[in-house]
């Protein structure tokens, strides 16, 4: 396999496994778009190398997703009661969803600093837009490493004031708009617009934003079209002469890799860090709960301060692996066909082990970037 196409594999397993975590939250809108990047990427692997062994592995997982897509839109129409939006045009019903989010702030582990600036930008004006006659910002950009929480950020913000949620992955627009792209991205501010006109605030949550605002070598003139048409719907919603209630939220782990002039567009800049000692313990907490039985030698305060620079993500996966190492230790050795038959209690060597083979998916490097990018362009 080349190592283009290694890449490829990588950034797909990275969206389905976004995809699942999204999923088993119940987070079905913020899920679809990542099922459908999988899928996208898969296919093209497949159109690559058409001879490969692996296709058949891939085409089987792509249909598992577009199956579970269909499922989750199914699901969506019917609790929404038709009121679900879809663009007909140029395969926008597969990119634009919305939906109220199930999640609330207390369901955010930490982060605080986060949502204070996210409470000041968006849930005060909204609330009392008398009390802002300056206005308020409308751009707020989510940037850190992978699987910290920008994504449930922006739900729980859409989730605070009851606002229609419009999930957008940016580079599947990329994929399947391109041709016809600035009038897509057009037609979506303005149907984000004319929610909020009729009295419901409206939030546009772009991931992967670096897709679009990123800096480039070389475009194509649709890519340089759709940025320019993106740059021009942003400035109409930061308008401050308008009271329209229309946000942008965008989401990077690259935020080194944006276009300095769209960086005045997102009025606030947040870093979204990786998780304290306190927070990390909240963390392993809250996914220990849903296993089984676990021994008192499992001191879940040594774990956090043992799992320092590890993501929430790392520390699911962590849990995940645990679990996983239980059940099949059952099934191998254990009863399972025995219905009252149990899997043995996790031990504290249990996750000894498990820790010695699933290290930090973030480097220190990585963070000093992240570091000096917040102190450069910090906007709070």
């Amino acid at each position: 396999m080349s190592e283009a196409s290694e890449e490829l594999e990588k950034l797909a397993a990275k969206a389905a496994s976004e995809a699942i975590q999204l999923d088993r939250q119940g987070l079905k809108a913020l899920a679809i778009p990542k099922y459908q990047r999988a899928t996208e990427i898969l296919q093209k692997l497949c159109s690559i190398h058409p001879d490969a062994q692996q296709n058949k592995v891939y085409t089987e997982y792509a249909e598992q997703y577009k199956r579970r897509v269909k499922e989750l839109r199914g699901i969506a129409a019917e609790s929404l009661g038709g009121d679900t939006i879809r663009e007909e045009k140029a395969g926008a019903e597969n990119l634009v969803l919305r939906e109220k989010p199930d999640v609330k702030w207390e369901d955010i582990i930490g982060l605080e600093e986060a949502k204070k600036a996210i409470k000041d930008a968006i849930t005060y004006p909204f609330k009392r837009p008398d009390l802002f006659p300056l206005g308020w910002p409308r751009g707020i950009l989510l940037f850190g490493p992978p699987g910290c929480g920008k994504t449930l950020l922006a739900a729980a913000t859409a989730s605070e004031i009851n606002a229609a949620f419009y999930c957008v992955d940016a580079a599947s627009i990329m994929s399947k708009w391109l041709g016809e792209s600035e009038r897509n991205v057009a037609k979506l501010f303005e149907t984000a617009r004319l929610v909020s006109e009729n009295g419901q605030p409206a939030i546009i949550f772009m991931d992967e934003i670096d897709s679009i605002v990123g800096v480039r070598s070389e475009e194509v003139g649709g890519e340089i079209r759709m940025r320019n048409q993106f740059m021009k719907e942003m400035d109409s919603i930061i308008d401050k002469n308008k009271k329209l209630y229309v946000y942008i939220i965008g989401a990077t782990n690259k935020p080194w890799s944006l276009d300095e002039p769209f960086l005045r567009r997102f009025q606030k800049r947040i870093y979204i860090p990786l998780p304290d000692t306190q927070a990390r313990l909240s963390v392993l907490e809250l996914y220990a709960k849903k296993l089984f039985r676990i021994r008192s030698d499992v001191d879940f305060t040594r774990l956090a301060d043992e799992t320092e620079g590890y993501s929430p993500s790392d520390l699911h996966d962590i849990i995940q692996a645990v679990h996983s190492r239980i059940i099949r230790e059952f099934f191998e050795f254990g009863k399972p066909d025995d219905m009252d038959a149990k899997p043995r209690e996790i031990t504290k060597q249990d996750f000894d082990e498990i820790l010695n083979i699933r290290k930090s998916s973030v480097s220190e490097e990585t963070l000093s970037q992240y570091q000096k990018w917040f102190a450069k362009f910090k906007a709070l």
